[in-house]
């Protein structure tokens, strides 16, 4: 009986909180809020909040075409692929007090499942055929290499700082960085934690794809590259599959830096986690989105291995001497 309700218990966490259910919802919302703060900030109307999840039921009950040249298995899968990646991350992260799995290395396991969403529609433009994807998968190799350095180097000066005051050297868990915070204040209050903090900040839209680092899917320039030839049901997938990483990156920003908030009650830690993803949506997002031009791919790469870079280093520095 026991191994009955502890398979039903992680299904729960699974489909419903903090798994897929919660991922749906929130990262929607989050697309919603996002979408409408850039209205204003650009001074139009702007379209509803609720107006992703119109687009993703739309598109869910449009015909889901197959080019001849594509790779039916692959160009069909890929989509899922990418949106699970993100549910598991979202398993991983800690709602305050409350983790659904935890481990001694979420955090290295967490750094590979981050690629796999960039991967997942990565294969699925390959297997589409199209020369606009190819365009556009060779720039999303450029973005993820660009991103991958400076937030290593953040996950580390975390990890050092925590791992140091806990006399482990480096601690890899993000349960363990939680109940750190939770018993010594946030680490964003460390000025050591500064510029990391910033990095992160300065990360999550670029490892989102979001404006200024949508090179990958430029319409003006290759016709949203590879999703050139999606549509209903996988391009649906897709779209959702972003949502959640934005809740995905702003959640892990509030477990690294800002634990210890939390109310001790579940649905209220949750609710407290959407408000704060949404204030980072706000700043790391929409604000950008609305007063900058996109980038360039090049200019993209250099961003991320100059200024970001630099500031994680800072901080991890900073860490390594116990400063």
């Amino acid at each position: 009986m026991t191994v009955v309700i502890d398979a039903l218990m992680y299904l729960g966490y699974v489909l419903i909180f903090p798994g897929f259910l919660f991922c749906f919802l929130a990262g929607m919302l989050l697309c919603g809020i996002d979408r409408k703060l850039v209205a204003k900030m650009q001074k139009r109307v702007g379209p509803p909040v609720l107006q992703p999840f119109y687009d993703f039921f739309k598109l869910c009950g449009k015909e889901t075409i197959v080019p001849d040249a594509a790779e039916g298995i692959c160009f069909m899968f890929a989509p899922l692929l990418g949106l699970a990646a993100l549910v598991v991350i979202q398993l991983f992260i800690p709602v305050f007090g409350f983790t659904a799995i935890s481990g001694m290395a979420d955090i290295v396991v967490i750094l590979y499942l981050l690629l796999i969403p960039a991967v997942s529609i990565i294969l699925g433009g390959a297997a589409s055929g199209s020369p606009y994807a190819g365009v556009g998968l060779s720039r999303e190799m450029v973005t993820i290499i660009s991103c991958e350095l400076p937030l290593v180097l953040v996950l580390l000066a975390v990890a050092k700082t925590v791992g140091d005051a806990m006399g482990t050297g480096l601690c890899f868990s993000l349960r363990g960085i939680a109940e750190y915070q939770a018993a010594n204040g946030s680490l964003i209050c460390r000025i050591s934690m500064l510029p990391a903090a910033a990095a992160m900040l300065l990360i999550i839209p670029g490892e989102t794809g979001n404006h200024p680092f949508d090179a990958a899917e430029a319409e003006t320039e290759i016709c949203e590259g590879l999703l050139a030839e999606y549509s209903g049901a996988p391009l649906a997938v897709f779209k959702l599959s972003h949502a959640v990483k934005m809740l995905t990156l702003t959640s892990l920003f509030a477990a690294l830096f800002l634990g210890g908030l939390g109310t001790g009650m579940v649905v209220l830690d949750a609710l407290l986690l959407f408000v704060i993803c949404a204030v980072l949506t706000a700043l790391t997002i929409s604000f950008v989105h609305a007063v900058t031009a996109r980038l360039k791919i090049e200019q993209i790469f250099k961003y991320y291995w100059t200024v970001v870079t630099l500031l994680a280093a800072v901080s991890l520095v900073l860490a390594w001497y116990g400063l």
